[in-house]
C-alpha cells in the first residue's frame, strides 16, 4: 500500500518533468513551404529552443537548435550546413567561441562585443570572429516602426545593412510596411542577400585561386577549387562571387555562360560587361569561356565587394520564426527580397493550451485517489475489543 501512494505522489510530480522533456513541437511548414523560400533564396538558421537557455549553456542549445534545422531542412540553396544563429547581447567572447565551435559563423545581431562586422558602413569585417557580432542597421520591417527615409540612408551610406522581422507576437500577426518594401524594389545598387551568404561570399576574399588564359580571342576562367581554401572557412557555402576583368578594347560575342544585367540583384551565376570591364559570377570550381571579338591585354582586377558590384547589401532577419507560413506568407509576391528565417519550435504550450489544466486534473485526481486508499485502509483495519474487566477498565470481583 505504501508502495501504491509513493507510486501515485511521484505521478503527479514527474508529469511536469516528462511535458519539459518535450515542451516543443516542430513547424510542419518546413516540409512545405519551407521549400518553396529555399528555392527563392532564404536561408535557414538557429533563434533557440524551448526550455534551454543560451546564458545557462550556449553549446546545448546550438547543438540542439542546429539539429533541429538540419533533419528538416537544408540552410540554403548554396549549402545544406547552418551557419547563422540569433544570440543575446549578454553573452561573453568564449561562449562566442563555444556556438561557433558547434559550427556556427554568423551570431546575430548587436550583441556587444568588441570586435563586430557591419554595424556602420565602415565597419568592414576583418576576421572570421568578426562576424560573431553582426551589427543591425536599418531597424524593422514592421509597420509603425519601420523608418523608410532612415533606411534609405543607410542604403545610400553602403555597406552590409541588417534589418530584422518578426511575423507574429503573442498570437497577434504583425503588419509589416509596405512603403519600405517598394521603395526596395525601386533600388537597383542593392545586393539582396541573407547571412550566410554574405559571409560565405566574404571568406573568398581571405582565400581565392583561379585559372585563366587568351587564345584565339578565347578567355577562359575559373575560380578554382582548392583544399587549401575550403580549409580555410570549412563551413562557408560554395556562392557565386563576382570578378572584375579589364578586357581593353575587346567586347565578348558569345558565350555558353549565362548573361545578366546589372540591375540583378539575387546572387546568382552569370556575367556581363561594361565598358572595358567584365564582370564574372561564378561559383569556385566552375570553368566558364567567353569568345572575344580581338584578343587583347587582360588584367584580373579582384572580387568586387559585393555580388555583381552593388554598393550596398541587405539582410532581413526573421527573429524567432516558429510558424513559415504565417511569418512568410505576405511577401510570396516579392521578387527581390529575401529572408534569413531564425527558427526554432514551437514550445508546447503555445500549441495546447489545455496543458496546463490537464496537469491540474492530474494531481487532483491523483490528490483524490490517495485520499480514498487512506479512507479504505482505515476501515479495513478492525478494532481490538478488551478481553477481561482489568483490559475494559473496570472493577473486579474478589
Amino acid at each position: 500500500m505504501r508502495l501504491l501512494v509513493l507510486g501515485m505522489l511521484l505521478s503527479a510530480i514527474m508529469a511536469p518533468i516528462a511535458a519539459a522533456e518535450t515542451q516543443w513541437e516542430e513547424d510542419g511548414w518546413l516540409a512545405t513551404i519551407g521549400k518553396e523560400r529555399l528555392n527563392h533564396g532564404d536561408e535557414f538558421g538557429c533563434y533557440g529552443m524551448p526550455g534551454l537557455s543560451w546564458n545557462a549553456d550556449p553549446g546545448a542549445v546550438a547543438l540542439e537548435c542546429k539539429e533541429y534545422v538540419e533533419q528538416r531542412i537544408d540552410a540554403s540553396v548554396w549549402g545544406t550546413n547552418v551557419i547563422s544563429t540569433f544570440t543575446p547581447s549578454s553573452l561573453t567572447s568564449v561562449q562566442h567561441t563555444t556556438i561557433a565551435n558547434q559550427g556556427f559563423t554568423v551570431h546575430g545581431d548587436d550583441n556587444d562585443l568588441m570586435e563586430g562586422a557591419w554595424h556602420s558602413a565602415e565597419n568592414v569585417p576583418e576576421w572570421e570572429y568578426s562576424w560573431h557580432d553582426l551589427g543591425r542597421r536599418g531597424g524593422s520591417l514592421e509597420k509603425g516602426i519601420a523608418d523608410v527615409d532612415a533606411l534609405s540612408a543607410q542604403l545610400d551610406q553602403g555597406g552590409l545593412v541588417n534589418m530584422y522581422w518578426i511575423g507574429r507576437m503573442d498570437d497577434v500577426t504583425i503588419r509589416h510596411d509596405s512603403e519600405v518594401v517598394e521603395m526596395l524594389n525601386e533600388r537597383t545598387d542593392v545586393w539582396f542577400t541573407t547571412w550566410g551568404e554574405a559571409y560565405s561570399y566574404w571568406t573568398v576574399d581571405r582565400c581565392n585561386q583561379f585559372n585563366h588564359s587568351l587564345e584565339n580571342d578565347i578567355l577562359i576562367f575559373e575560380h578554382t577549387d582548392t583544399e587549401a581554401c575550403r580549409a580555410a572557412a570549412p563551413d562557408a557555402w560554395n556562392v557565386p562571387v563576382t570578378w572584375k576583368l579589364e578586357i581593353g578594347n575587346a567586347s565578348v560575342i558569345s558565350s555558353e555562360f549565362s548573361e545578366m544585367d546589372a540591375s540583378e540583384s539575387n546572387t546568382m551565376e552569370g556575367w556581363r560587361q561594361e565598358g572595358s570591364i567584365l564582370y564574372i559570377s561564378v561559383l569556385r570550381g566552375h570553368e566558364v569561356s567567353f569568345n572575344l571579338s580581338s584578343s587583347a591585354d587582360y588584367d584580373i582586377l579582384g572580387r568586387t565587394q559585393f555580388f555583381n558590384n552593388k554598393d550596398a547589401a541587405l539582410t532581413i532577419a526573421g527573429h524567432s520564426t516558429t510558424d513559415l507560413f504565417q511569418w512568410s506568407k505576405r511577401f510570396d509576391d516579392q521578387d527581390k527580397l529575401v529572408f534569413t528565417w531564425l527558427l526554432s519550435p514551437r514550445a508546447v504550450d503555445e500549441g495546447i493550451p489545455w496543458l496546463p489544466y490537464a496537469g491540474l486534473a492530474v494531481l487532483t485526481t491523483t490528490l483524490g485517489g490517495i485520499w480514498l486508499v487512506l479512507r479504505r485502509e482505515s476501515m479495513a483495519v478492525p478494532i481490538a475489543k478488551p478481553s477481561s474487566p482489568e483490559q475494559r477498565g473496570g472493577a473486579v470481583d474478589e
